[in-house]
C-alpha cells in the first residue's frame, strides 16, 4: 500500500530506440548553410498539390458532427474493393475484407499489437527494412527477427516460427520489387507454418522498370500468388505516396476477413477511426486514375535526372526499380557519403537507419521540387 505523501513509482515507457532522424540533425545544419540553400532529399514526404478532385472532395464532406464508423462508410469500402481489382487484379474482395487506417504507419506500427503479438512472439522482418516494422514488434513485446529469405530463419520450432512476417514491395529503401514466384513461395511456406504474412506495398504505383511504367506490381491479394484464398494475409496500402495525401492520413488494409475482423474489434474499443471527411476524399481518390498518372509523371521525370546525376557522381545505384528512392552506395560508410552531401547542401539518409545492410548505402528521396531536383543534381 503506497504510503500518504510519499512519491509515486516513475512511469516507465515503452523501451524504443531514438528516433533515427534525430540524428541527422548536425548534417541538415550543414545542408541548410549552403549558400543555395538546403536540398532535403531525406524524407520522402510529398511536395506537389494534393489533387483539386480531392480537395473538393474533402470540402464537400466536412459538415461531419456525427462520430465516424471504424470500419468505413460503405462507399469508401467499395473504392477499395473496386480499386484492387482495377488496378492490383485483385477481384472478388468484398466489404469485410477491407479496413481504413489512419495512414499505413500507424497500422504498421501497431498490427502486431492488433493481432495479439505478445512477448516470446516473434515478427519476421526484411534485412533492409522499414525502422517501423521493428518498433511494432517492440510494442507488442515481440521480437523483431531479420527474416530476409525462408532458409534464413533456420530450423523452425514453436520458440523460432514468425507469428507475423512483413514483405515490403516496392521496398523501402531500396526499390526492390518481389515477384510473383517468390511470392507464391512465401505464401505456401507461411500458409504450412501458421505464419500470418503483411504485405507493405504503399509504392505499387511506382513502378520504373522497363515495359511495367503505368502498371502497379505485384500484390500478394494476386491470385497467381495467392491461389485466390486471402488467407493469413494482409495487404497495406497507403495514399500518401500516389496522391500526395500524407497531410490526410489515409490509408488501408485489406485481405483475409477473419484477420481484418479482429483488427477491427480491437480498434473499435481503442477509437481508431478515420475521420468522416477524409473518407469521403479517400474514395474520391481511389475512384481517380488521372491525378496519379500526372504525379507518376512527375516522379519519372525527377528520377530521370537525378539517376543521371548521381551516377555521375559516382554512386552506384542498387535495386531502385520502383518507388520514390534511389539506394545508392560508394561502398564506403554510409555517414561519409552523409557528411559529403551535406557539404554540397544535400541531405539524404544514411542507410543505416533501414538496418546493418545498409551501412553503406544512402537513401535519396525523389520528393522534391523540379527546381530542387535540378539544383541537387547541378552540385553532384
Amino acid at each position: 500500500m503506497t504510503t500518504p505523501g510519499a512519491p509515486s513509482a516513475p512511469v516507465r515507457g515503452l523501451d524504443l530506440p531514438d528516433f533515427p532522424w534525430d540524428s541527422l540533425a548536425p548534417y541538415k545544419a550543414r545542408a541548410v548553410a549552403h549558400p543555395e540553400g538546403i536540398v532535403d532529399l531525406s524524407v520522402g514526404t510529398p511536395v506537389d498539390p494534393t489533387p483539386q478532385v480531392v480537395r473538393r472532395a474533402l470540402a464537400e464532406a466536412s459538415d461531419a458532427p456525427g462520430y465516424p464508423l471504424t470500419v468505413g462508410t460503405a462507399d469508401l469500402r467499395a473504392a477499395i474493393c473496386e480499386w484492387f481489382e482495377r488496378r492490383r487484379g485483385v477481384p472478388g474482395l468484398t466489404a469485410d475484407a477491407v479496413l481504413p487506417t489512419i495512414g499505413s504507419k500507424e497500422l504498421v506500427a501497431w498490427l502486431p499489437t492488433l493481432l495479439g503479438l505478445r512477448a516470446g512472439d516473434v515478427v519476421g522482418i526484411p534485412a533492409v527494412a522499414y525502422p517501423t516494422y521493428d518498433i511494432g514488434a517492440r510494442i507488442a513485446g515481440a521480437t523483431g527477427v531479420v527474416a530476409q529469405s525462408l532458409t534464413s530463419l533456420g530450423p523452425l520450432t514453436a520458440a523460432t516460427t514468425p507469428k507475423l512476417l512483413w514483405l515490403n514491395s516496392p521496398g523501402n529503401p531500396n526499390g526492390q520489387v518481389l515477384g510473383v514466384p517468390h511470392l507464391r513461395k512465401v505464401v505456401e511456406w507461411a500458409r504450412e507454418h501458421g505464419v500470418v504474412v503483411a504485405g507493405d506495398e504503399c509504392y505499387a504505383e511506382l513502378d520504373w522498370r522497363d515495359g511495367h511504367v503505368g502498371t502497379a506490381t505485384p500484390s500478394i491479394l494476386h491470385p497467381d500468388v495467392c491461389g485466390g484464398s486471402h488467407e493469413g494475409l494482409l495487404a497495406v496500402y497507403s495514399l500518401s505516396k500516389q496522391s500526395n495525401l500524407a497531410g490526410y492520413r489515409a490509408a488501408f488494409v485489406a485481405g483475409d476477413p477473419a484477420l481484418i475482423g479482429a483488427i477491427l474489434e480491437v480498434r473499435k474499443h481503442a477509437g481508431m477511426i478515420m475521420p468522416t471527411p477524409v473518407q469521403h476524399a479517400m474514395a474520391v481518390a481511389l475512384r481517380d486514375d488521372t491525378h496519379v498518372q500526372t504525379q507518376r509523371a512527375a516522379y519519372a521525370r525527377r528520377r530521370e535526372l537525378l539517376l543521371a546525376a548521381v551516377t555521375r557522381a559516382g554512386l552506384r545505384v542498387d535495386h531502385s526499380e520502383a518507388g520514390l528512392y534511389l539506394w545508392a552506395t560508394r561502398e564506403e560508410d554510409c555517414w561519409t557519403t552523409v557528411s559529403d552531401l551535406a557539404d554540397r547542401g544535400i541531405l539524404v539518409a544514411p542507410g543505416a537507419f533501414y538496418g546493418a545492410a545498409g551501412s553503406q548505402h544512402v537513401r535519396i528521396a525523389l520528393t522534391a521540387t523540379d527546381e530542387r531536383i535540378a539544383a541537387a543534381c547541378s552540385r553532384l
